[in-house]
């Protein structure tokens, strides 16, 4: 398994870990961006499943970044499905709502016509052709704005900013579903696990393309609103009295986001029986793993300066 150090990866070696040994190999061993060394890395390895979770998430400096976005998105994947397909060892690979233009209010289905507007999007889909194309038993989970209550996300974002600031002012016309890792890595484990013997086949039947977030949909600002009103709820004090909708052309950036980030859970429910909560009621148990969290770090803080306290005469 790549990407054990992100949001999903980490949350799926958790859950895996309890049915088999994981190989989670460091960047030394296994890095995307050098997909001529990913070969012998796997003839080492001889995985019976591989799972990708790891990528170049750097939306906006993959602008500039072109070339490494494309390698590690791209030409990594690439490398793998088709060492995974000469040996039918089935792979599951993650990507994004990002191969899509954003346009209309209709959420997208896996079939929809892409177009992505940002060397990410591209570099994404990308991949995704390629392990389509590799011709091995395979599934590709397309998610969309994943956050946990770890790592570097939007939720621990505006808990950064909400505890600082008197106002934040958020994007309010892209729309979409917040998705904790954990819904994915569940998802993911329910799928996996009870045909940990026959994967090959259920891939083969039912893999391709699945579409794979929280149930519901929000603006950025929408979301913003319940991560503050819940952190509040919770007892931590935070300086943000107001938080202001802005359009997207009021915060401009490098790279073009999508509008329109809805995508349709139909087939995920219909070929694998899988469905996920709504964002609503997948977002308290974040804001209470991140609440624990810095409880448990304020605790830690008294026990480390007095261990680093000089001592005096």
């Amino acid at each position: 398994m790549t990407g054990t150090g992100g949001q999903v990866g980490g949350a799926l070696q958790s859950l895996l870990a309890r049915r088999g040994t994981i190989i989670a190999p460091d960047l030394n061993k296994f890095d995307l961006s050098k997909p001529n060394r990913l070969v012998r890395a796997l003839d080492t390895f001889q995985p019976d499943l591989i799972i990708n979770p790891a990528a170049y998430t750097a939306v906006d400096r993959a602008e500039d970044e072109r070339e490494l976005a494309f390698r590690i998105n791209a030409g990594g994947p690439e490398v793998i499905a088709k060492w995974a397909a000469k040996r039918c060892v089935p792979l599951v690979h993650f990507s994004t709502d990002y191969v899509f233009d954003g346009s209309g209010n209709a959420p997208w289905r896996e079939d929809s016509p892409t177009g992505p507007l940002s060397v990410y999007g591209a570099s994404k889909l990308a991949g995704d052709t390629a392990i389509c194309a590799a011709g091995g038993p395979h599934l590709i989970a397309r998610t969309s704005w994943v956050y946990a209550a770890k790592g570097a996300n939007f939720l621990r974002t505006i808990a950064r900013l909400a505890a600082e600031r008197k106002e934040l002012r958020i994007v309010g016309d892209q729309i979409g579903a917040p998705t904790t890792a954990r819904t994915v890595a569940n998802a993911i484990a329910d799928i996996a696990l009870p045909n940990l013997s026959n994967l090959n086949e259920l891939f083969a039947r039912k893999g391709g393309v699945v579409n794979l977030v929280c149930a519901g949909e929000t603006s950025w600002h929408g979301f913003a609103s319940a991560i503050v009103a819940g952190l509040r709820s919770r007892g931590l004090r935070l300086e943000v009295e107001r938080v202001i909708p802005i359009a997207t052309a009021d915060f401009p950036t490098k790279a073009i986001r999508p509008g329109n980030s809805r995508l349709d859970l139909s087939r995920l429910k219909r070929q694998f029986g899988v469905t996920t909560p709504n964002w609503h009621e997948a977002l308290p148990v974040e804001l209470d793993d991140f609440v624990a969290l810095q409880e448990n770090a304020a605790r830690a803080e008294p026990a480390r300066s007095s261990r680093t306290e000089p001592i005096r005469d």
